[in-house]
């Protein structure tokens, strides 16, 4: 039930809240709002702002098209912490008084509605967001923000030197994220230079899923204010890892919210109960699909290698894993058994659009349970130290390894494309438009390759 309009006025009035902003999505997960006063509350709970839908990417309209209305929920009510007299709430889009299924918040609630009729579970999720900071040099080209230019280590994760001038940075976000209620419990620096990550306690997938966005709306703010860009591109830099969005999950029970990942007696010893491993098979069978939501953009496969990264991350590892494949507590996996009903992929980009990426995995989830899909034995070891032959041998397969491969894959996999509704469409359109663009591209390396061989 959403929260009372004569309480939320009395606490803009605690808060200093003069204005609102009514926020929603595109297809690239990007945060589009419209400002309005805090007098304006009922039109925006009632009716919502107005948008020409098709200014915008992905959203299913042309310029003939009916206002889309971005319709708030009272219930995510944010105060903007960097500016104190403006809050925000995430919203649900409606045309012509209808709930619009080309939007991805609607279409995730769609999706976790199922879950909750069908199986009596909801999806609590969990998000590592890495991000690098970053400046812009006067021809164009970027680097790594480093005010005090000792942030030049090979391996530089968790270096006390590395994160000193970005402390004051870390801090503004911890104690924002906290001001909220996320409960962050810690932050670092991550395996490249300029590049760090703030984590916050889980939640329900949709809460989560706000956050996410809220949270690189947070980022985008607060570091200007020390001369720098945030940016969460996967691959910034070829030299140096790139970040992803690592999601940590398990479902529950709707009613008791007992975790029903977890089994003490797993004859394999990771914890997890059956429905947990019809779940994973679930997501392992639709991976190639899956990767193109959660690796949505041409950049993000330049993260998605496959072997230890000696050529493309000075540390020596992209920390990403790019086989198919399930096991123990164990980061060379695309899923790693954290503990009993824990699970992490590690394999998801910084770039996602988490409600599209929400829905199709827990879609894929479900057609493992409902399947009763096996999800074979769980792989130990090491598979950055295996050739792609002894991988292979285990019968496990890459995932795909350019945007293109990812979207041939979704357009084949019914299970993942029914996920987004009329979404899956309008994302083939918009992504195979950026692949081939992308592909007409002549890079640098090109020409200093091939320029004079022949």
């Amino acid at each position: 039930m959403s929260i009372n309009r004569d309480t939320l006025r009395s606490q803009f009035t605690d808060d200093g809240v003069q204005f609102l902003l009514a926020q929603f999505v595109d297809i690239h997960g990007s945060a589009k709002v419209k400002m309005c006063p805090a007098e304006t509350l009922d039109a925006l709970a009632d009716d919502g702002a107005g948008f020409a839908g098709a200014a915008v990417w992905g959203l299913g309209q042309g310029p003939h098209s009916h206002d889309m209305m971005a319709r708030i929920d009272l219930d995510t009510y944010t105060p903007l912490p960097w500016q104190p007299n403006t809050a925000r709430f995430a919203a649900d889009i409606f045309v012509d008084d209808k709930p619009y299924a080309y939007c991805a918040r609607t279409n995730l609630k769609r999706v976790l509605n199922q879950l909750k009729e069908k199986l009596g579970l909801i999806a609590n999720i969990g998000i590592e967001p890495e991000h690098f900071l970053i400046t812009k040099n006067p021809d164009g080209t970027i680097a790594p923000w480093d005010p005090g230019k000792v942030d030049t280590l090979a391996k530089p994760c968790y270096d006390f030197k590395g994160i000193s001038a970005a402390i004051g940075y870390l801090q503004d976000i911890t104690t924002y994220c906290n001001q909220l209620g996320w409960g962050v419990y810690q932050a670092d620096h991550e395996d490249a230079n300029g590049q760090y990550e703030v984590n916050f306690h889980y939640s329900e997938a949709l809460t989560t899923a706000d956050r996410y966005t809220f949270f690189k709306m947070m980022t985008s703010q607060v570091a200007p204010k020390y001369g720098a860009i945030a940016t969460h591109m996967a691959k910034p830099f070829a030299d140096r890892t790139g970040s992803g969005a690592h999601i940590h999950y398990h479902l529950a029970d709707a009613k008791t919210g007992e975790n029903m990942f977890t089994n003490e007696e797993d004859p394999r010893g990771l914890g997890m109960s059956k429905l947990g491993y019809h779940f994973l098979a679930g997501v392992l069978k639709h991976a190639p699909a899956l990767c193109a939501i959660t690796s949505p953009t041409a950049n993000c496969y330049k993260r998605l290698q496959v072997g230890p990264g000696l050529f493309s991350a000075r540390s020596g590892f992209t920390w990403t894993p790019a086989f198919i494949s399930y096991g123990d507590n164990n980061r060379t996996q695309m899923l790693r058994i954290c503990g009993p009903g824990h699970v992490e992929d590690r394999t998801v980009s910084a770039a996602v659009n988490p409600y599209l990426a929400f829905a199709a995995y827990l879609v894929a989830g479900m057609d493992g349970i409902n399947n009763e899909l096996h999800v074979g034995d769980p792989n130990l070891g090491n598979l950055y130290a295996m050739s792609r032959d002894d991988i292979y041998k285990r019968g496990l397969n890459t995932l795909p390894q350019s945007l293109k491969e990812a979207l041939t894959a979704l357009e084949t996999d019914t299970v993942i494309a029914e996920s987004l509704g009329p979404i899956a469409r309008e994302f083939l359109s918009v992504k195979w438009r950026e692949w081939n663009e992308y592909h007409r591209q002549i890079s640098k390396w090109e020409t200093e390759q091939y320029l004079t061989l022949f």
